[in-house]
């Protein structure tokens, strides 16, 4: 993009699609599938459109808001990114003080580079962690256990991955495969980006899935960490075994893979302090539906019960102002903060929310809004 200033999510992606290897790229940006619901997301927050008002007195209008039992500078948390430290030196480190520095709270993948002691030690506060049901129920309490003695005290646990989508520029630069060939089309890639090289896979050393190295043999395998996932992740996890998560962990429970009114009033039952309407942002069931699209309903059902937050498709502070109007009390955030992390590393990440909080404020402000707990589905136009 020349000599200028990233200002909006396409071009923080731009800056990262020519930072990062094709292949890691390509995990970050795709989805599953023909990327049917990858781009459904994304549109259906373009297709609203809202209603303006003037002469309404906005002085003093704050995007102060809470989410989780945390007050927030913008109603927003930054989304669990799985690998997310590779898209600059120690990412998650790198995310985690930018959100702490913004005050907008972190979530930790369970499958990031980072682990848990590595985040806490570096923030010195409380941040999120997400977690997945598997088979091993003792590789579990190990990680929670961890979790909490780390200051974690809200648990994202993610219910929509029983099989892993079919994502398909995985298969094309031979991420899933195995042998000779893949390896040396991923090594092509790094060998095109020798500031990534440089930066990342050299200066971010130790490149390993942090949280798992004691369950995962061979933690540090691309290969080996695939089979163990796909022979820990459980198809057979019902409710009844979220019940059972309840009662391990004493801190916020959110539960994250959302789209029915029906798994929504489930949660509830099983005890979740909060849901989060969420597809996997696209990278699971291709042509389900665009989590926007549903969360009218789901709020309208559980609103009243539990904390609705929702993620997949926003893209700009304008995105989280229609979020709340649909009925979310906050969004979370996954590739947007990926891509600004690879441009700028956790500058980036504080200028991305910075512009969002400014495009948040001004759009309430013209829309006659001076406080987030406000907004809502008046403030959008037409049908929805």
């Amino acid at each position: 993009m020349g000599l200028a200033y990233p200002a909006t999510v396409a071009d923080w992606r731009r800056i990262a699609r020519k930072r990062l290897p094709h292949f890691y790229f390509d995990y970050i940006d795709g989805g599953a599938g023909e990327e049917r619901t990858l781009a459904a997301n994304a549109q259906a927050f373009a297709d609203l459109r809202l209603r303006q008002r003037v002469m309404v007195n906005v002085e003093g209008a704050s995007t102060q808001a809470s989410i989780a039992g945390e007050s927030c500078a913008l109603p927003l948390a930054l989304a669990p990114v799985g690998l997310a430290g590779l898209a600059a030196a120690r990412g998650e480190v790198q995310a985690a003080r930018a959100a702490k520095a913004f005050g907008v709270p972190f979530t930790l993948s369970t499958v990031g580079v980072c682990p848990l002691s590595e985040v806490a030690a570096a923030t010195q506060s409380p941040f999120w962690f997400q977690l997945y049901m598997l088979r091993d129920r003792g590789a579990v309490q190990a990680l929670l256990q961890q979790a909490w003695q780390s200051g974690c005290r809200t648990l994202v646990f993610t219910v929509d991955l029983a099989v892993t989508g079919p994502r398909w520029r995985d298969v094309r630069h031979g991420v899933t495969a195995t042998g000779a060939r893949p390896g040396l089309i991923r090594a092509l890639q790094v060998l095109a980006r020798p500031g990534w090289l440089r930066r990342v896979a050299l200066g971010g050393k130790p490149l390993t899935f942090g949280n798992l190295a004691s369950q995962v043999p061979g933690a540090r395998d691309l290969n080996a960490f695939r089979s163990w996932v796909d022979a820990q992740f459980d198809p057979s996890v019902t409710w009844q075994d979220i019940a059972w998560l309840r009662g391990q962990w004493k801190g916020r429970l959110l539960i994250k893979g959302i789209l029915s009114t029906q798994d929504a009033q489930a949660a509830v039952d099983a005890g979740a302090d909060g849901i989060v309407v969420s597809n996997h942002g696209g990278r699971q069931l291709d042509c389900a539906p665009a989590t926007a699209s549903m969360l009218p309903a789901i709020a309208q059902a559980v609103g009243k019960q539990t904390e609705v937050l929702i993620d997949g498709g926003v893209r700009s502070g304008v995105d989280v102002f229609k979020a709340l109007a649909l009925g979310a009390r906050g969004v979370l955030i996954g590739r947007p903060w990926v891509w600004a992390l690879a441009a700028e590393g956790e500058a980036g990440v504080g200028r991305l929310l910075a512009h969002w909080r400014q495009e948040l404020k001004v759009t309430m402000m013209l829309t006659g809004v001076t406080r987030v707990q406000d907004i809502h589905a008046a403030h959008l136009d037409g049908n929805f």
